[in-house]
């Protein structure tokens, strides 16, 4: 948990489990979708400073780890581009290329898992949330030479295999798969999109920008105004939203919801942006 909370380059979350200061070593963060950066930091990192050479050690990338669709940071979709580097890299430096699919994995973005988005094959991913349907799971899946770095007793947990999280894990996988879900996902998703598309155009010094995949969108909020505020101003009318990074209002529906509620949650955003407006 504390090397998982190190791979964030949020500092928030690394607040109160620090030792001395300082997060588990040898993580490297670059900004999201930039490929220079991310060829720097590679290049960089895969040369041993002479310290650690002349004590007989060697550093290098171990992999490269990323959303598929940034949730937290704000709702941005990864680039293929991007993520076609983060492989190539991967290959020629022998390290693993590693997706967390936790919040856009499980038909979220319109496809099964969200790295199919973008085109490549990840060594590794990560699923939860979703996975159970509201029961705690979590799961990891790896191919090839990733899938041999455990064996029997080589890591345990006291919740590993739980049977009641692998049932709800097995009725969410086979509910997904036999009701068509994917396909409700990228229709309501098209509808959410133009909806928030025209709010956005009818309220120009409120709203900016919509991005996301499937049913995990978000929208712009322009200077002058806070996510949060949008937020809560639309729970108070019944709606439940979420902000995502610093000015962005997230909408993560359920993968079932229906047209007339796509609808009904879209006049009520429009009720809290319409609100910010008159009381401005």
């Amino acid at each position: 948990t504390l090397a998982a909370l190190s791979a964030t380059a949020q500092p928030k979350y690394h607040k109160g489990f620090t030792y001395g200061g300082e997060m588990v070593q040898g993580f490297h963060a670059v900004p999201y979708n930039d490929v220079g950066a991310l060829e720097e930091a590679v290049a960089e990192w895969s040369k041993t400073p002479a310290d650690l050479e002349a004590e007989g050690r060697k550093r290098g990338v171990a992999a490269i780890l990323m959303e598929p669709l940034q949730g937290e940071g704000g709702i941005v979709p990864g680039d293929v581009a991007f993520f076609a580097k983060a492989r190539e890299l991967c290959d020629d430096t022998g390290a693993l290329l590693m997706c967390d699919e936790v919040q856009v994995g499980m038909g979220r973005s319109g496809c099964l898992w969200g790295h199919e988005y973008i085109g490549v094959v990840p060594d590794v991913f990560t699923s939860a949330k979703a996975l159970g349907g509201g029961v705690p799971i979590g799961a990891m899946m790896a191919r090839g030479q990733a899938a041999t770095v455990f064996g029997p007793r080589d890591h345990s947990s006291t919740y590993g295999g739980n049977p009641l999280a692998c049932r709800a894990g097995l009725v969410v996988a086979s509910y997904l798969t036999k009701n068509n879900l994917l396909e409700n996902v990228k229709a309501r998703g098209e509808q959410l999109s133009a909806g928030l598309e025209s709010l956005a155009k009818e309220y120009p010094d409120v709203l900016g920008g919509v991005r996301g995949w499937g049913l995990l969108k978000g929208v712009e909020v322009k200077d002058g105004y806070a996510a949060g505020k949008v937020v809560g101003d639309a729970m108070k009318r019944g709606l439940l939203l979420v902000p995502a990074g610093s000015n962005v209002v997230r909408f993560v529906p359920p993968l079932i919801v229906s047209e007339a509620e796509v609808d009904e949650a879209l006049a009520k955003f429009k009720e809290a942006v319409s609100g910010l407006t008159e009381a401005g």
